[in-house]
């Protein structure tokens, strides 16, 4: 009979060991596949953003904001963070007025980069953090995911909302007669 309960323990053992390692595996690679996702939604920001800025630099005729939107649009992957530094730069230089559909449009993707730079950011550090445990290096369980990567741009400031004139308030052309 006691032999039965050191089984039943080491059996216990075993399967609490098991869970817990899948449970781990599962999170190293939730949490990969979270910053690869991170990773093309910032991607998809930036190029909105100067699609955006080239739109505005187009009909603001800003040549070297146009010119960076370009470079910006046509980077290679390892040009693009010295391109989206030219654009932010050049950005912060150019005084945007009016309610224009083009440069509010501009400002929406410009604050949209901000934060899914910031949640980019924030999921590669969880990734690494991942990689570096101890029982992930023994292991090996990140070995099948590529190594997460920063993206160093510079923190573009977030741009104030360019105010929207209400829309006047709808009168009638005659006045209603009693009935």
């Amino acid at each position: 009979m006691p032999a039965m309960w050191w089984v039943l323990g080491v059996v216990a053992a075993v399967v609490l060991l098991a869970a817990y390692l899948g449970w781990t595996a599962h999170r190293v690679e939730r949490v990969h596949v979270r910053a690869q996702s991170a990773e093309r939604a910032l991607d998809a920001h930036l190029m909105r953003r100067a699609a955006a800025a080239a739109v505005v630099a187009e009909q603001s005729d800003i040549i070297e904001l146009y010119a960076a939107a370009r470079l910006a649009l046509d980077a290679d992957p390892g040009e693009r963070e010295s391109a989206e530094n030219d654009l932010t730069r050049q950005l912060q230089v150019v005084a945007f007025s009016g309610p224009d559909p083009a440069t509010r449009t501009l400002l929406a993707t410009s604050r949209r980069v901000v934060l899914a730079r910031q949640v980019h950011t924030d999921l590669v550090r969880d990734a690494l953090t991942a990689r570096r445990r101890p029982l992930v290096r023994a292991l090996r369980m990140a070995r099948q995911y590529p190594r997460p990567q920063y993206f160093d741009i510079e923190e573009p400031p977030m741009p104030a909302a360019v105010p929207v004139p209400a829309p006047a308030p709808a009168v009638p052309a005659t006045p209603l007669e009693p009935v």
